[in-house]
């Protein structure tokens, strides 16, 4: 990418393995996108189809509270690195698409949300231990919301 070289993690954080920080930016941007797509479609489904105030507001806030942990982390550069045409892994599998009810769709994307923000977590090890930690709290917050959706449906 033109005007942005690579800057290289060193062999000791990556455990002996070099990798560029566009590499990793590339994960954060996907796992991003991933999370907060799949917690706009669990607010949703909280909102308009159950009627959950009390979910949707604590989803949202989640989300809300997501985009500015990443934001610490130069929102920027996360999406500058991406690079949608060269994603081996952009296309869906046959299971992605068929879903049973409502209830399979919430169930499938807050899978999907609490995935991603743990790759976040993880990478955002190497970059920023505070946006690690947070994004730990964020995980812990969604296993919350999820227990007190599924123990009312």
């Amino acid at each position: 990418m033109e005007g942005f070289p690579p800057q290289r993690l060193s062999k000791k954080s990556l455990g002996g393995r070099e990798i560029d920080k566009q590499k990793l930016y590339r994960i954060i941007d996907a796992n991003f996108n991933r999370a907060k797509e799949g917690l706009r479609v669990c607010e949703d489904v909280c909102r308009f189809v159950w009627d959950r105030k009390k979910e949707t507001k604590a989803l949202k806030d989640i989300r809300h509270h997501l985009t500015q942990v990443i934001g610490s982390l130069t929102i920027r550069r996360i999406i500058q690195a991406r690079n949608i045409r060269g994603d081996v892994g952009r296309f869906s599998t046959v299971e992605e698409l068929k879903r049973k009810d409502v209830a399979d769709v919430y169930y499938a994307n807050s899978q999907r949300v609490k995935e991603s923000i743990r790759v976040l977590e993880e990478f955002s090890k190497i970059l920023d231990a505070n946006a690690a930690q947070a994004l730990k709290k964020l995980r812990y917050r969604i296993y919350a919301v999820e227990k007190d959706i599924i123990k009312e449906l």
